[in-house]
């Protein structure tokens, strides 16, 4: 397969020298994985459906299948059909220092595109749209944000559900207490453990964690949506070739129809391990998006 035009030069200065040069920390990243014959990519491990753990190394979910297009993408461009791919776990804390340090080059997860996050790192097209609620026992008998007063509330730390839950109870007067984990997975067990009456996620994230919890009919979500969020794949700043071929491939699976297929797999269909289903029929905002391909934060 060629190299693709605006890539040669790169890929074969990167050839010539990879052996006796280190890469600059300033290359671009598809000069990065040209000189280092791989790409690194990022995962999560109970980011269900987005991206978990199906075996303690075998990540799975929408996010992996979409990266793993993306990835495709980037061996064409490059003309590198043999490219490598190594994979990391990340958390909500170490995501973005990982990213801007270079220990991997791309996540396509559950973070939301802000104007915050912006000012560090760059965005693809909104892939998702989610909002926060909060995941209770049926036993609490809370069913609104108000029954949370002087409650402890679990949820990501470093995570913008953090930040939201935050700001609504000092706005309502809840004086809640919020109780920060390290993941997704560490959260889930203080709400299961009773270490907090409520966990506040995105809600997609807690209609997964509800449908592979061991006992799922104990669990419910509730609460208005908070804040719509947007989900993109995430990448270093002033890296516009990446990006291009990053956005590329998304408009390549929307025009396809691979996309709503990817979709309909992990949000509609039985998941692994245990065949839950979220029933989670595509959002009108996400539909919209896929025609206008916008890369727009939340602000």
């Amino acid at each position: 397969m060629k190299i693709a035009p605006s890539m040669t030069s790169a890929v074969l200065a990167a050839a010539c020298i990879a052996a006796i040069t280190p890469l600059p920390a300033t290359a671009q990243t598809l000069e990065k994985i040209a000189h280092e014959h791989k790409i690194t990519v990022s995962y999560r491990e109970a980011a269900v459906p987005f991206s978990y753990l199906l075996t303690p190394s075998k990540p799975v979910g929408f996010s992996v299948d979409l990266t793993e297009a993306i990835v495709d993408d980037i061996r064409n461009k490059l003309g590198m059909p043999d490219l490598a791919v190594a994979r990391i776990p990340v958390t909500g804390q170490n995501r973005i220092p990982l990213l801007v340090q270079g220990a991997y080059d791309l996540e396509c997860g559950s973070t939301t595109n802000n104007a915050a996050r912006g000012k560090d790192v760059a965005f693809s097209t909104n892939f998702f749209y989610a909002g926060t609620r909060v995941l209770v026992k049926k036993s609490s008998n809370v069913t609104r944000y108000e029954d949370l007063a002087g409650k402890r509330v679990a949820t990501v730390a470093g995570s913008t559900n953090e930040k939201v839950i935050q700001q609504y109870a000092s706005e309502h007067g809840l004086a809640l207490t919020v109780v920060p984990g390290k993941d997704y997975s560490d959260a889930l067990h203080v709400l299961e453990d009773d270490g907090a009456e409520a966990l506040a996620l995105d809600d997609v994230l807690l209609y997964g964690m509800k449908a592979n919890a061991k006992q799922p009919e104990l669990f419910e979500v509730v609460g208005e949506t908070l804040q719509i969020e947007p989900y993109a794949c995430m990448f270093r700043k002033n890296d516009p070739e990446f990006k291009r071929v990053v956005d590329g491939a998304m408009s390549r699976l929307t025009r396809s129809g691979e996309f709503e297929r990817l979709y309909d797999k992990w949000f509609r269909e039985p998941i692994p391990p245990n065949g839950a289903r979220l029933d989670m029929p595509m959002s009108a905002r996400l539909r919209a998006n896929l025609r206008e391909r916008s890369d727009r934060p939340e602000r």
